[in-house]
């Protein structure tokens, strides 16, 4: 009855499946290991930012460039403010306001990108402190530059003119004539009638989007595992029905092509069906044989007595 699974074509489905449930597994058992990873990277991000404010702030030159090691950590810079610009639909403790970044030119000519603080309300609206004049040292955790629709940083564009949608070089760098580090600094201290800016995580090290899509891959791989199980385990249950008919002489005449063994099912159960055929097909030719002889005795008596009449 199972005989045909050593069909070509259920080897190729047999094939199939064992790579399929393999390869799923493995996939499934990756997208976890990923969001583990993001899990594990968070808590570590946490425990850092909670050392990194116990710690003395190093120069900013030491620390550059930016990456999970680096970020958080507290950093000193000198110089001097200049170009002042507003950071719009920023949250902080539940509520929508803005940051006030000003653009510290230090002592080798390039630009840091300072937030001194954040104000409840519309960007737009708002009148911002103005930033302290002549020579100036800031101390705050070091920041690595945003990527808009990253990290909680909107997408947005079409910004008027003092406000821009990411603190980052690249979008700074068409504002102002000279260098900007790729990096900023939220200030350990805001200034006067603002709240500080918290620290945030690193890229890639909090459960944002990208972790929950890791442990949705996760689910959907298993069942892809699964479904193939499933498939596979039905298609053999119907190619056993199929073979358990045609022994018993059940498969109809129209079953064409149905059936898992190439068509052999299919041609056993109608070889049993036609054998049975002429058995119907003679019955006819026992009806006409007397029928035949009948007709003929009669016309024999019918010419024996006009013969001997006289």
């Amino acid at each position: 009855m199972y005989r045909f699974l050593l069909t070509p074509r259920w080897w190729g489905i047999n094939v199939f499946v064992l790579l399929a449930i393999p390869f799923c597994v493995f996939m499934g058992a990756w997208q976890l290991s990923r969001f583990e990873a993001r899990v594990e990277d968070h808590r570590n991000a946490g425990e850092q930012a909670a050392e990194n404010k116990q710690e003395a702030a190093r120069p900013l030159a030491e620390l550059l460039p930016v990456d999970k090691a680096t970020v958080g950590r507290q950093v000193t810079a000198h110089g001097r403010y200049d170009k002042q610009l507003l950071v719009p639909d920023r949250e902080l403790d539940g509520r929508r306001g803005f940051y006030v970044m000003t653009l510290l030119r230090t002592d080798d000519g390039q630009a840091l990108p300072v937030v001194r603080g954040w104000l409840p309300g519309d960007a737009a609206r708002a009148e911002a402190p103005a930033a302290p004049t002549g020579e100036v040292t800031v101390t705050g955790a070091l920041q690595a530059s945003e990527v808009p629709g990253e990290n909680g940083v909107p997408s947005q564009g079409g910004l008027p003119s003092g406000q821009t949608g990411a603190i980052s070089a690249a979008s700074l760098v068409n504002l102002v004539s000279y260098d900007v580090y790729d990096a900023w600094v939220t200030l350990a201290k805001a200034d006067s009638g603002m709240k500080p800016v918290p620290v945030a995580a690193a890229n890639d090290t909090g459960l944002d989007l990208k972790a929950f899509q890791n442990l949705g891959y996760t689910g959907e791989w298993f069942v892809f595992a699964g479904f193939v199980v499933f498939m596979w385990f039905r298609l053999l249950r119907r190619e056993v029905e199929f073979a358990r008919d045609a022994e018993l002489g059940l498969v109809p005449e129209d079953a064409g092509g149905e059936g898992g063994e190439g068509g052999e099912t299919v041609v056993a159960g109608r070889g049993r069906a036609h054998a049975a055929e002429p058995h119907h097909d003679t019955a006819p030719h026992h009806d006409t044989a007397p029928h035949i002889d009948t007709a003929a005795h009669i016309d024999t008596a019918a010419h024996s007595d006009t013969a001997s009449r006289p």
